[in-house]
């Protein structure tokens, strides 16, 4: 028999499916819900909210057309290595002041740089790290991604950010791409399109820096890779091939943006007062100072327009 939890659960996820409701409004539901009610579904939620996600990545490609995405990623991509670079170095510094195991500090220190739970998971098989360690880092990660969800855009508007500034910001300066997207649609659709292309620019090093550390290593195994970005690059050369279906993108586009919202509502009911336990003080305060260090130092460049 399914109770009433269950049933009030699933309810709130297809209410996140309405437009009317945006990702921060899902994430906070997902969120609440788990601390105050705990998550009935919490393997099947969060197997969906990652499928979910990809599709959701995959559906942005077809509101821009293959020229955008290239522009975009061409002009970001310098910037995006110098800043992965210095990171992780600072991030294992940070590591060492705080005595935090250094596995534990590289896998916070690459979720940071690159792309958050997807980083941290290519990173796992190349580091031999633990399951506790990775739960660590994961945990860290997830938390800082659900308060960027929120924060980026209030400060994003008390800075007056451009629909422009605020994407490369947000693609530069959030962990997983869940809340970049999620930030960035709730302060516009350009900003939304340019902070997807700049994250996955940002997305893409993950095979590149994986592979480094697998020969650094000596890795037996080799890491996961993120195939939703080829799935995103794919979708929009086929809407730059045929743009007689333009509204057909289009819808497609919107039908991805509200999916978004209900992988934001998945992924914020897992966070649970048990994962807030694990995290374990020195750890998130690692992730914080190195995300405060990361965000500020680029919305500094951004404003200065050293960085466009």
């Amino acid at each position: 028999m399914i109770s009433f939890q269950s049933i009030l659960y699933i309810a709130l996820l297809l209410i996140c499916f309405i437009p009317s409701i945006t990702p921060v409004h899902a994430l906070c539901f997902g969120i609440s819900f788990s601390l105050f009610c705990g998550n009935p579904f919490a393997q099947q939620s969060s197997w969906l909210s990652q499928r979910l996600l990809k599709l959701s990545v995959v559906g942005l490609g077809f509101g821009l057309s293959i020229n955008e995405v290239w522009q975009v990623g061409k002009n970001s991509i310098g910037l995006t290595f110098i800043a992965i670079i210095s990171t992780i170095a600072v991030g294992i510094l940070f590591g060492r002041l705080l005595k935090i195991d250094p596995i534990t500090s590289g896998l916070i220190s690459c979720g940071t740089a690159i792309c958050g739970g997807s980083a941290i998971a290519a990173m796992v098989p190349v580091l031999q790290a633990k399951n506790n360690q990775s739960a660590i880092a994961l945990s860290t990660v997830f938390i800082l991604n659900a308060v960027a969800l929120v924060v980026f855009p209030i400060i994003g508007h008390q800075f007056d950010l451009t629909q422009h500034q605020f994407g490369l910001w947000a693609g530069m300066a959030i962990h997983d791409t869940s809340s970049v997207v999620g930030a960035a649609a709730s302060y516009g659709d350009e900003a939304l399109h340019f902070a997807t292309t700049v994250k996955l620019t940002r997305a893409l090093w993950i095979a590149p820096l994986a592979l480094a550390a697998g020969l650094l290593f000596k890795a037996e195994k080799r890491p996961a890779l993120p195939l939703f970005i080829a799935g995103f690059i794919l979708a929009a050369i086929i809407r730059s091939q045929l743009p007689t279906l333009e509204p057909l993108w289009n819808t497609l586009s919107i039908i991805a943006k509200q999916c978004l919202a209900a992988t934001l509502f998945l992924i914020g009911s897992g966070l649970s007062r048990q994962l807030l336990k694990t995290t374990g003080i020195r750890p998130l305060i690692h992730g914080i100072a190195l995300w405060i260090i990361v965000s500020g130092i680029t919305l500094f460049l951004i404003q200065e327009h050293w960085i466009s």
